[in-house]
């Protein structure tokens, strides 16, 4: 299922990433889906797989398939026709969460050195994997790709160096203001209904807007190799990069 992220949404697991067994209560059912009054599940968005995990309440439990954002709620889309109803934990699967982590992580760490490297290079496309693999597309006409594939050593530099990873919202207008702040023509994060915008930063590296989950620091995160550099035309390249163990 296609997403983008939840406009106007402030999701829990941006608060709590380290949360994903949680206690919670059905806001609203239909048959195969429900609505929760708190989700630590992250629903996809901006390249970023959606969360996999459980439901459990009285009657049984069930598989979360994907999700879908309709008349101002965050809708869970099961693998059963049942409603729900009543208390429910909601239970968020900690591996693939931390696999999608660190490709975030590790994406924003190689989009930091494009930005530096290609005098400010946009990207035009991300998209991570289930594999472990990810993709990123940036604008950088003319490039030599020998300068890209040579990226691997820094990043895998900096993961070592293990640099907190941070997260503060700020209005949109400064956001603007700042370049290199909103850096991604395809997938920035909307304001949140008070007007910011969620920016990550990788201490003293770099900032952008973002609304994935990420790392608490770059350290948590095992080697990358770039696998490929593709021209995708004349002003896009695409990098491919894969966790490493």
């Amino acid at each position: 299922m296609a997403w983008t992220y939840c406009v106007g949404m402030h999701l829990f697991c941006h608060d709590h990433p380290e949360t994903l067994l949680l206690e919670t209560e059905v806001a609203d059912a239909r048959p195969g889906r429900v609505a929760l009054l708190q989700s630590p599940f992250y629903p996809g968005g901006g390249g970023q797989l959606a969360d996999r995990g459980l439901l459990r309440w009285k009657d049984g439990e069930a598989k979360v398939t994907g999700f879908e954002y309709s008349s101002g709620k965050l809708w869970h889309l099961l693998d059963t026709q049942t409603e729900m109803a009543g208390p429910t934990e909601a239970a968020v699967d900690p591996d693939f969460r931390r696999k999608m982590r660190q490709l975030h992580t590790d994406t924003h760490i190689l989009n930091a050195l494009v930005f530096q490297a290609f005098d400010g290079a946009l990207v035009t496309g991300v998209q991570m994997a289930e594999d472990g693999t990810a993709r990123m597309d940036f604008d950088v006409p003319d490039a030599d790709n020998d300068r890209l594939r040579v990226l691997e050593g820094p990043i895998n530099d900096l993961i070592r160096q293990d640099i907190p990873v941070r997260f503060a919202y700020v209005p949109m207008h400064e956001a603007q203001a700042e370049r290199g702040l909103i850096r991604s023509r395809s997938v920035a994060p909307p304001p949140t209904p008070d007007g910011r915008i969620r920016v990550v930063e990788i201490v003293g590296l770099d900032r952008q807007a973002c609304g994935g989950t990420h790392l608490a620091s770059t350290g948590d995160s095992p080697a990358i190799r770039i696998l490929k550099v593709d021209n995708k035309g004349r002003h896009n390249r695409r990098v491919r990069i894969a966790l490493a163990e």
